[in-house]
């Protein structure tokens, strides 16, 4: 339940970051997380979308390793 409440917590921030409330924080406390759990989640969460954000506004190209299947 923690995990997933966890993980919930970064695709809303990824996808709608301004509608990220203290009532979700206490949410994740009821659902067992700890301070230091929540912090490294939005931590991590936030970094790789300010990565991405950097990158595709740059136009770097992925990793031919990360490159999406086109259609077949």
């Amino acid at each position: 339940m923690k995990e997933r409440a966890l993980l919930d917590y970064a695709l809303k921030l990824t996808r709608a970051p301004a509608s990220c409330r203290e009532a979700d924080v206490a949410g994740l406390r009821e659902a067992g997380a700890e301070d230091v759990e929540i912090h490294a989640t939005v931590q991590v969460a936030a970094y790789f979308n300010y990565i991405n954000r950097v990158a595709d506004a740059l136009g770097v190209d992925l990793e031919p390793e990360m490159e999406r299947p086109g259609p077949s």
